[in-house]
């Protein structure tokens, strides 16, 4: 039996472009015919990550970066070894673990080809493993960074030693070493517009503070414009959906009181993020109108067939009563054809939070919880499931 926590989310968007492509659109994507407004995994999680820094300690969180070598430098120096010395002992160290420095790396500051998921203790470890071949070196570097290279299984373990919560969340992959890769033990779908959505254009002009109404002699007389562009944008209601595999988060953590505070935190940090794109533009700063956050021992299982035809807005009520309607009748379409238990938390607990229009289509689903409350309740409950069944 695997433990699973899944967290569904809808959302509203007003006029927005926090996710674009390489022309400037928004993203989108078609599904059940219609296109619809999207917003990608990578961006949400990028977002979630970031929003990590607010409730973890930043000593259990990683660092994804190219300058991998730099990281493990700045700890070497930390530890009192000489600038030029720890930019020696840390490219050795890091070649060693098998990541592969470019080849078109600036002078005195290597970095990998591509980027990397650290934890703060990995590059601990590294800068230790280094730090110590310097002393049994008896100072000599050229010694030290010899004996490095001949310990690669020693390096490599240290960078596959004690993960991070965000490593063990979200993953690693090292395509030059597979030895390095850390299975993700979260997935996260890209959110959709549970409605049909069209891409709009504002058209601006910026005004030259200093240059009014007057004509002169080098340029004729006009409102003063300096540049004229279009932004795109678009605004929605989303479906939003991650599920972690708990067990898996066990495991890769290997505690599970830190496991507890990963699925705490990833379960606020997710709902309430928001990716940046264009901020300073639309200040589209939203929070969920409706959460719902269950733990199944089965498989995971999305929401978003519920979406699958177009949600029509309910006169000038708007997508979100409609939106969590849809979202319930599918999870009591597929409890009476599955058996799935996610309306009506069952022997798998549900909880949920509604605000505004969303509420009362969530009135009699689950255990309605505060925001406060949910994120620490479901972690607990996950988290006990699984040693009950490491017990058993």
């Amino acid at each position: 039996m695997t433990t699973f926590v899944d967290v569904h989310v809808l959302q509203s968007v007003p006029p927005s472009c926090i996710n674009r492509d390489d022309t400037g659109s928004p993203k989108t994507a078609v599904y059940g015919g219609v296109r619809r407004a999207r917003v990608s995994s990578q961006a949400w999680k990028r977002a979630t990550r970031k929003d990590f820094e607010n409730t973890l300690n930043i000593a259990e969180l990683g660092v994804r970066t190219l300058r991998v070598v730099e990281l493990v430098t700045d700890k070497l120096k930390n530890s009192r070894v000489e600038s030029d010395d720890a930019l020696a002992l840390a490219q050795a160290v890091v070649e060693a673990t098998g990541l592969k420095l470019s080849k078109n790396s600036k002078p005195g500051k290597p970095v990998t080809n591509y980027l990397v998921l650290v934890s703060q203790q990995q590059a601990s470890t590294l800068a230790d493993l280094a730090a110590s071949a310097l002393q049994d070196a008896g100072g000599d570097v050229k010694t030290a960074v010899e004996s490095i290279g001949k310990n690669k299984k020693g390096a490599k373990a240290a960078l596959d030693g004690t993960n991070s919560i965000d490593l063990a969340l979200f993953g690693r992959m090292v395509a030059d070493d597979t030895d390095l890769n850390v299975d993700a033990a979260c997935q996260v779908a890209h959110a959709i517009s549970v409605h049909a959505s069209e891409t709009e254009f504002d058209y601006f002009t910026a005004v030259d503070d200093l240059k009014g109404g007057q004509s002169d002699d080098d340029e004729p007389a006009d409102a003063g414009a300096g540049m004229i562009g279009t932004v795109e944008f678009t605004s929605s209601t989303l479906y939003r959906y991650a599920t972690i595999n708990v067990d898996e988060l066990v495991e890769s953590l290997g505690d599970r009181d830190m496991a507890d505070r990963a699925i705490s935190a990833f379960i606020r940090s997710f709902t309430r993020s928001m990716p940046t794109g264009k901020a300073n533009t639309f200040a589209n700063h939203t929070l969920p109108d409706a959460i719902v956050v269950t733990i199944r021992d089965d498989h995971p299982l999305s929401l978003v067939g519920g979406f699958e035809s177009p949600v029509l807005a309910k006169g000038s009520g708007g997508f979100m009563a409609p939106a969590a309607e849809a979202m319930r009748a599918q999870a009591e379409a597929l409890d009476k054809a599955y058996g799935s238990s996610l309306s009506n938390g069952g022997e798998r607990p549900v909880w949920t939070i509604g605000v505004g229009a969303a509420a009362s289509a969530l009135t009699g689903w689950g255990t309605p919880m505060s925001f406060a409350e949910l994120p620490e309740a479901a972690a607990a409950a996950a988290v006990g499931m699984v040693a009950e069944a490491a017990a058993s």
